[in-house]
């Protein structure tokens, strides 16, 4: 395959800080950090920071007005209370718990992610680029008291509440995280100026149990979210489908000014907390998607942020290095070899070996829901069609 051509009408703002790497519940804990450092260290491997049109840069800790935009005063103060004291156990803000752990930097590194998240909206509304990537981001669980679900506090929700603030009327949130994103939808849940939607693994077999179809919005704003729950076992063929069959009309109909995703890498098939068997060649494929759609609809502007993932070596650094080459405009060559250097450095820092390649061997090919038509014996169409028949009918829309 050749390489592909770069996209001249592309512009990055790649957030980054080592700090992020602070977020760290315990060494057993799967939320390891190692998974950021390793991306970095991928995404500089292949020489995407030096990318014309690419800066990497930082932004400081969100500070308390910032959170205090989704966040209740309380639980922020909870947080900062219980850092100091990691015995803690406060089961109402659901801190010191299984899932969230109380450590010494909880405050200040989940504010730190939380920062690059809110600076790359304001990169990307105030137009120094098209694109702005914070993958130590997506948090999407965090809820305005209480963290849940290995998230503090909430960056993807924080990043739309900024751009609110900052004057944008229609903002469309996409999560493609295997698990539902229930803290962004509760914090738009009745306001019409946010479109959630949410693509993930069945809340019957999944954390955190919501996310069905017939979740739609408040009585404020009907049709203000959309969730596509899937059945276990979908694969690379089903996701895409899902994904086309939902996403682009919804965008389309919606018109935003600014798409923010969430790419949590744990739809795929290695990933060892869900079960789904996508590929990252899927999760690059709906990259490209939502690439494509926020030029097509929002002059560009686009925020994209990662989430869960917790194939540490083989998934997460690939898939988002792809996320940033992409939105770089120079989108990595699937059948690319990794870099030696990294392949060391995976090793020097796991002791694992490194995958070869930038592939795992799909071609991603989908059937088109509304080319092949609905199959009603089929559990993943059916799926589709009662989110469809939910959420369509508040956008003008025929399921």
């Amino acid at each position: 395959m050749p390489p592909a051509e770069p996209d001249q009408s592309c512009s990055l703002c790649l957030f980054w800080d080592e700090g992020v790497t602070a977020y760290n519940f315990s060494p057993a804990h799967p939320m390891d950090p190692t998974r950021l450092a390793l991306t970095m260290r991928l995404v500089e491997a292949f020489g995407l920071p030096a990318l014309p049109g690419v800066t990497v840069t930082a932004a400081p800790p969100a500070g308390e007005s910032t959170l205090h935009l989704v966040h209740r005063l309380d639980y922020i103060e909870a947080v900062r209370k219980a850092a100091a004291d990691p015995g803690t156990l406060d089961e109402p803000h659901g801190l010191g718990t299984e899932d969230n752990p109380v450590f010494p930097e909880m405050h200040t590194a989940s504010a730190l992610i939380a920062g690059q998240s809110v600076g790359a909206a304001e990169a990307v509304w105030h137009g120094r680029a098209r694109h702005a990537v914070n993958f130590a981001g997506g948090l999407h669980h965090a809820m305005p008291g209480r963290a849940s679900g290995f998230c503090v506090y909430n960056d993807a929700a924080l990043a739309v509440a900024r751009l609110l603030e900052l004057g944008a009327e229609r903002v469309v949130y996409v999560d493609v995280d295997v698990h539902h994103g229930d803290g962004v939808q509760q914090a738009f849940w009745d306001d019409p100026r946010v479109l959630t939607i949410s693509l993930h693994e069945h809340p019957s077999t999944l954390f955190p149990q919501t996310g069905w179809a017939t979740e739609t919005g408040g009585a404020e704003a009907p049709g203000a979210a959309a969730n596509l729950p899937l059945p276990a076992g979908t694969g690379d063929a089903g996701w895409l489908r899902a994904f086309h069959a939902l996403v682009p009309e919804l965008i389309a109909a919606f018109r935003p000014e600014v798409i923010v995703s969430q790419h949590g890498a744990d739809t795929h098939l290695e990933d060892p907390l869900a079960h789904l068997a996508v590929t990252v060649d899927a999760q690059r494929a709906v990259a490209a998607a939502l690439h494509e759609l926020a030029h097509q609809h929002c002059e560009g502007r686009w925020v994209a942020l990662g989430g869960g993932g917790y194939a540490v070596v083989d998934v997460v650094p690939r898939t988002w290095t792809h996320l940033v080459a992409t939105a770089a405009g120079h989108p990595i060559d699937p059948a690319a070899e990794t870099p030696e250097a990294w392949r060391a450095e995976v090793y020097r820092r796991t002791r694992q070996p490194a995958p070869s390649r930038m592939t795992d061997g799909a071609d991603a090919r989908f059937r088109d829901f509304a080319e092949s038509g609905y199959d009603p014996g089929d559990r993943l169409d059916q799926a589709i069609l009662a989110t469809r028949r939910a959420v369509f009918p508040h956008h003008g829309l025929l399921p």
